[in-house]
């Protein structure tokens, strides 16, 4: 089969990486891809969001299917445009997508449809959002989201009025997340251990993947402003067998249950952001496609053929696929550059791959080759650094005794990736 995959990112690579090891592929196209997945697929210079080129392109060239990687894509309809084609495309539709690229529509799916969730209002003017600030309705701590898509840094915890009066008028005002923040939610906060947990879809039957744990803080300590992860392990130790099968009869089987109720199966991966609570599993945000970086950490444990799995997925027969997984844990820690997720420089040549031991996956986000073949960092995640081992804390000590191997001018990343995973 020939295979395009859409998207720049580690989650990609790492899709690249798992996808170019099943025997049914007999061309890997990545576009726009990454220096690493230039070692192995063919990078294309497509635009992620020229969706009639993206379309163009797969058909001039004979595309067996194309897996699309990344949120904004999704949300703007790229796989309603390869469909109308005639282009066997995995991803959800635009309206399947809004469960990620809007956050009040996903919150009303799940009001509707006894969901556990975290209750919420939404608000399309700084006017009325202040007003409930200032009522009794209103405690703190006080979760603040961008409705829109806002490259995982549409969420802030406020503990006081002050703090939710600049978040909302960063949101809604100043604009700095865009149009994402144009309407928001003030949403109740709930306590407990947050998980990743993801499932493939066939539009009816739900099949569920490993849990994963990311870190979406940029300092160590779950300090500074939310990223778009600076890494991720799995298997959590605070979901077993019995708790995987609640969240899926409980959430995951629901939600899909309810899209196609509604007139919006959704085909792809689907993915459910958990709070852990007293009270059980409860849905803080749905997302419409992999993690990143829990991909990074999902797909080395993987034993099964992924690129058999999502034909599965795309052509509606996933009732009784079984997925085999590897008993080793991952732990992946994502290279960053000075300034992420603020303002960064790029162009800084990266060294020390070739000194990592075999068993290390290095999956490429922010690089680019030069001309002359140097790889130079090309953005705020550079690349995450995984291992497997025994358990998670066998896998965590061995990437971070690799971890300093690769350099790069403003190099920094988070030092407590899984600590909590760790015998006492």
């Amino acid at each position: 089969m020939r295979v395009l995959i859409i998207g720049s990112g580690a989650r990609e690579h790492a899709l690249a990486w798992a996808i170019s090891r099943s025997p049914q592929v007999s061309a890997l196209y990545c576009a726009p891809g990454n220096g690493g997945t230039a070692a192995i697929a063919q990078n294309v210079p497509l635009h992620v969001m020229n969706f009639v080129q993206c379309a163009d392109w797969a058909a001039n060239h004979a595309i067996d299917l194309t897996i699309i990687g990344p949120d904004d894509p999704l949300g703007g309809g790229i796989v309603d445009v390869f469909q109308a084609r005639g282009l066997r495309v995995f991803g959800p539709t635009k309206a399947a997508a809004r469960i990620e690229s809007s956050k009040s529509w996903a919150k009303d799916l799940m009001q509707r449809h006894g969901i556990p969730t975290a209750h919420a209002r939404y608000f399309d003017t700084i006017e009325v959002a202040r007003q409930f600030l200032a009522s009794s309705e209103c405690s703190y701590p006080l979760v603040i989201k961008a409705d829109g898509l806002a490259a995982g840094k549409g969420v802030s915890i406020v503990s006081t009025a002050q703090e939710a009066e600049q978040t909302i008028t960063e949101f809604m005002i100043e604009r700095r997340l865009g149009e994402a923040g144009a309407r928001i939610l003030l949403e109740e906060y709930l306590e407990g251990r947050e998980v990743s947990f993801f499932a493939l879809s066939d539009g009816r039957t739900s099949l569920p993947l490993v849990p994963a744990c990311d870190y979406k803080r940029a300092f160590d300590g779950d300090q500074g402003p939310n990223t778009g992860g600076m890494g991720a392990y799995s298997p959590p130790g605070s979901i077993d067998a019995t708790l995987e099968q609640q969240i899926v009869e409980t959430i995951l089987q629901p939600a899909i249950a309810a899209m196609a109720q509604e007139g919006c199966p959704f085909v792809g991966v689907l993915y459910a952001g958990l709070m852990l609570t007293s009270a059980g599993p409860k849905v803080l945000e749905f997302n419409a496609r992999l993690g990143d970086p829990e991909t990074q950490v999902i797909l080395p444990r993987l034993k099964s053929d992924l690129l058999a799995l999502i034909l599965a997925a795309s052509e509606q027969r996933l009732a009784g696929q079984q997925i085999a997984w590897r008993s080793e844990a991952a732990c992946g820690v994502v290279l960053a550059s000075k300034g992420y997720p603020g303002e960064y420089q790029m162009g800084f040549p990266i060294t020390g791959l070739d000194q990592l031991s075999p068993d290390i996956l290095a999956f490429h986000a922010g690089t680019r080759l030069t001309e002359s073949g140097q790889l130079v960092t090309a953005g705020g995640r550079v690349m995450t650094l995984v291992a497997l081992g025994q358990n998670v804390a066998a896998a965590r000590a061995r990437v971070y005794a690799q971890v300093d191997r690769v350099q790069f001018q403003g190099r920094r990343y988070r030092q407590d990736i899984a600590a909590r995973e760790e015998a006492p």
